[in-house]
C-alpha cells in the first residue's frame, strides 16, 4: 500500500522507513490510485509543464483582454517596463505569473495546479526557476511531484477550494507548492522543503476570496504575482535553514480552521471584501448579464 498523504510528518517517515524519496512515494501513490506506470505519470506531469509554459509565452505574446475589460495585458506591460524594481528575473518572475493567469481569465488553455484560480503561481515560478539554473525539464517534473504531495495534504487537512476556505486555500497552496518544489529542485532536504511550505502557509494565512462581480479576474490575477513572489522568498528562507517555528502541519491545520471559520461572503461568493467595495460594484453592474429574455415555458400554454 502506498502513503495515502494524511501528513507531512508521515511522509517523512514513510519514505525513511522505506527508502524512497518524495517525489517516488507520489509516484507510487498516483500508480496505485490510477493503475498507471511511472514513465505515464512522467510523461502526463511533463505534457502539463508544456502546457504551462504554452500559457506563459501565450500571455506575454497574444492579446490578453478579457470581456470585463478588467484584465488588460497586464503582463506584457511588466514584462517590458524599462525600470526592473530588484531586478531583471524579479521582474520576469512576476510577469510570467501574471501571463499564464490572464490566459485562464481570457479563457486560455491552462494548468489548473491546484485551482485555476491560482493556475499563474506555479508556470511562473518554475519557468523562471529553470532559467535561472538551467535545470532540465525532468527536475522540474519531479518538482512537480513535490508539488503535487504537498497539494494532497493540504487538501486532506484543510481545502484547496476559494468556496471553501478562502484565497488562502488556493493561492496560499499554489505557492506553498512552488516553494517546495524550489526548494527540491536546488538540493534542498526534506525538513527544508517543508519549512518552505510552512513559511509560505504562515505568509498567506487568512487571504479572502473576494472576486470582483464574481469573476476570477481581479484580484486574482495579482495575488497570482504575489504569492510567485512569496514562493521565492519563502524558498529562500527554508534553504538558509531558519526555520518557520510552528511545524508545517500545525500550519495547515491553522489554515484548514481559518477557512472553517471565515464568513461565507469571504468565500468565492463576491459578496464580499473588494468585491462589496463602491468601484467593485459598480463594475458588477456594468459587466453583469441583466436583461435577459425569458422564453415562455411550452407547457404553460403562454
Amino acid at each position: 500500500m502506498s502513503y495515502l498523504f494524511e501528513s507531512f510528518k508521515g511522509w517523512k517517515s514513510y519514505c525513511e522507513e522505506r527508502g524512497l524519496t518524495l517525489p517516488e512515494s507520489v509516484i507510487e501513490y498516483e500508480t496505485d490510485q490510477k493503475n498507471g506506470s511511472s514513465d505515464l505519470i512522467k510523461a502526463g506531469l511533463l505534457q502539463a509543464y508544456g502546457v504551462m509554459k504554452d500559457a506563459v509565452k501565450t500571455g506575454l505574446e497574444k492579446e490578453m483582454t478579457s470581456r470585463s475589460g478588467m484584465i488588460n495585458n497586464g503582463a506584457k506591460k511588466v514584462y517590458n517596463h524599462p525600470l526592473t524594481v530588484l531586478s531583471p528575473e524579479f521582474q520576469k518572475l512576476i510577469s510570467r505569473a501574471l501571463a499564464a493567469k490572464e490566459v485562464n481569465s481570457c479563457m486560455g488553455r491552462v494548468v489548473a495546479a491546484p485551482t485555476a484560480g491560482a493556475s499563474g503561481i506555479l508556470p511562473g515560478t518554475l519557468v523562471t526557476l529553470q532559467e535561472i539554473h538551467s535545470l532540465s525539464d525532468e527536475q522540474i517534473v519531479e518538482g512537480l511531484l513535490i508539488g503535487a504531495g504537498i497539494a494532497l495534504i493540504i487538501e486532506e487537512k484543510a481545502s484547496l477550494a476559494g468556496a471553501v476556505g478562502g484565497c488562502q486555500a488556493e493561492t496560499g497552496a499554489a505557492a506553498a507548492m512552488a516553494s517546495g518544489a524550489i526548494v527540491y529542485c536546488l538540493g534542498g532536504n526534506t525538513d527544508q522543503i517543508f519549512n518552505a511550505v510552512a513559511v509560505t502557509i504562515q505568509c498567506m494565512l487568512g487571504l479572502v476570496c473576494d472576486p470582483v462581480a464574481g469573476l476570477v479576474e481581479v484580484p486574482c490575477v495579482v495575488r497570482n504575482a504575489s504569492a510567485a513572489a512569496i514562493a521565492f522568498s519563502s524558498a529562500q528562507i527554508a534553504l538558509a535553514n531558519v526555520s518557520g517555528v510552528i511545524p508545517v502541519d500545525e500550519c495547515v491545520e491553522a489554515m484548514g480552521e481559518i477557512g472553517a471559520s471565515m464568513d461565507s461572503k469571504y468565500k468565492e461568493t463576491a459578496m464580499g471584501g473588494l468585491a462589496a467595495t463602491l468601484t467593485g460594484k459598480e463594475i458588477a453592474e456594468r459587466v453583469l448579464i441583466k436583461d435577459i429574455e425569458i422564453l415562455p415555458d411550452e407547457d404553460s400554454g403562454e
